[in-house]
């Protein structure tokens, strides 16, 4: 039989006036959790209160759903209690609790989580965080767009995406871990961890055993980094797993390849562990195919499956979003530019100013703008060329330009004519004796003729 013990510690921090927290010790049900109020000065206690005493009442049976229940059972009862009370609108709460429940292979530690408080496990003196934070700034990490450390100090990291009481329905994180002699569970609010560092929290569970210890020395390092916030940690030890390791151990003995039990799959980070083991350790615990009660377990490699699922979607629509954006502008230049240019050509047989290109671009097709008096024919025989396949212009002035020139060039060849002269020789007349009269000959225009003359003798 696995025997729990607990300790805990609370405190308002050095900035808030009220504790907002509220934590759950029942040794009788092994069930430990925190909670994390928001919402005014009386709605934050009001809410974390009520999520604490009503997971207390329901968390009857000793099973993962049971407590999950619990859990809903409490969000809508604060959901209903703020919505019929104009003072307590808008309250809501975090919730992270843990409890010994009945598995399909024996007693296991479930775990359940609304909100961004936490629940970490200490085994072999590796820290692993088992919850994921419901706040928008993990949902960044978890896409790739944040580090941990700038979420660390990110403006929005209090911003929560889940938490009891906002809504009739809430989803409820939850799993469950084999335990073994030494594994220590500390469950706590944001209050500790923006303050202590996870390599910090590590260091004071392995070196004090005694559990409400170690919890009033994690409050007094948070309130020491500034204790911003309420903080309240409860810290809950498997004293005795009823034989659980050396059972174990002795399988280990007869089969070495075999893998008896592991850290399940977490949401978070391992502290004092690489990479590479933390992997093995989580693909460890992978549920058996046949085995029903494997179906609450958490699944390594859907995660890491879901992980890159979220990055690769994320990539992909950033990208075809930049990439309407892209097109966008450039049918938007080209609609601009094309609105913004005249062409000079032949609409029929006469002269025509068009808006737009010649021919058109995409579906900018060019729209006539007025037609002239001047045809075809009109046009100088060098200049029809051009017209017809069309005389780009950059605005309408260079158009009018063009078209005064036009004209001129039309109207001076209609008036320029040739003139022609056309002459005779001369006829000679003698009239009388000794007397020559001579004629000049008629030219056109006008016929004129010239005086006679008479020679002396």
């Amino acid at each position: 039989m696995t025997t729990l013990r607990a300790g805990s510690a609370t405190d308002v921090g050095q900035i808030r006036s009220n504790n907002q927290d509220s934590h759950l010790v029942v040794v009788a049900t092994d069930l430990y959790g925190v909670a994390d109020g928001m919402g005014g000065h009386q709605g934050g206690e009001v809410a974390s209160a009520m999520a604490v005493e009503i997971a207390e009442q329901h968390a009857t049976e000793p099973t993962l759903e049971s407590l999950k229940e619990a859990v809903r059972i409490a969000n809508r009862a604060i959901f209903e209690k703020a919505g019929g009370d104009r003072d307590l609108h808008g309250m809501g709460t975090t919730l992270v609790a843990v409890q010994l429940v009945q598995g399909a292979d024996g007693e296991e530690i479930a775990w359940v989580n609304v909100g961004d408080s936490r629940v970490y496990l200490l085994r072999d003196d590796m820290l692993t965080q088992l919850s994921a934070d419901h706040s928008l700034v993990e949902d960044l990490v978890r896409d790739g767009q944040l580090t941990p450390d700038e979420a660390a100090v990110h403006p929005q990291r209090n911003i929560l995406t889940r938490a009891l009481g906002i809504d009739l329905d809430v989803e409820v994180d939850g799993n469950t871990v084999v335990p073994f002699t030494g594994d220590r569970y500390l469950l706590c609010s944001d209050g500790l961890f923006n303050e202590v560092s996870e390599d910090q929290m590590a260091s004071v569970l392995r070196r004090l055993a005694d559990p409400d210890e170690a919890a009033a020395e994690l409050v007094r390092l948070a309130n020491e980094g500034g204790g911003r916030d309420n903080i309240t940690v409860v810290v809950v030890d498997v004293a005795d797993d009823g034989g659980r390791a050396e059972n174990a151990s002795a399988v280990l003995a007869d089969d070495p390849t075999r893998v008896v039990s592991a850290v399940p799959a977490a949401a978070g980070r391992t502290v004092e562990a690489k990479d590479d083991a933390l992997f093995a350790a989580q693909r460890s615990s992978l549920p058996d195919p046949g085995d029903d009660h494997g179906a609450e377990s958490t699944d390594v490699f859907d995660n890491l499956d879901k992980a890159r699922s979220r990055r690769f979607t994320w990539r992909v629509v950033a990208f075809f979003v930049l990439l309407l954006l892209v097109v966008g502008v450039v049918i938007g230049a080209i609609g601009w530019s094309a609105s913004r240019t005249y062409y000079v050509g032949f609409d029929g047989e006469k002269v025509a100013v068009y808006r737009g290109k010649p021919g058109g671009v995409l579906w900018f097709d060019p729209k006539l703008d007025r037609t002239l008096a001047i045809t075809r024919s009109d046009v100088p025989p060098a200049v029809r060329p051009d017209l017809a396949k069309g005389k780009e212009f950059g605005s309408s002035d260079e158009v009018d330009r063009y078209l005064r020139n036009l004209r001129d060039q039309t109207e001076g060849d209609q008036t320029d004519t040739s003139t022609t002269t056309s002459t005779a020789p001369a006829s000679t007349t003698t009239t009388g004796v000794g007397a020559t009269t001579t004629t000049a000959p008629p030219t056109t225009p006008p016929p004129t003729t010239a005086p006679s003359t008479t020679a002396a003798p």
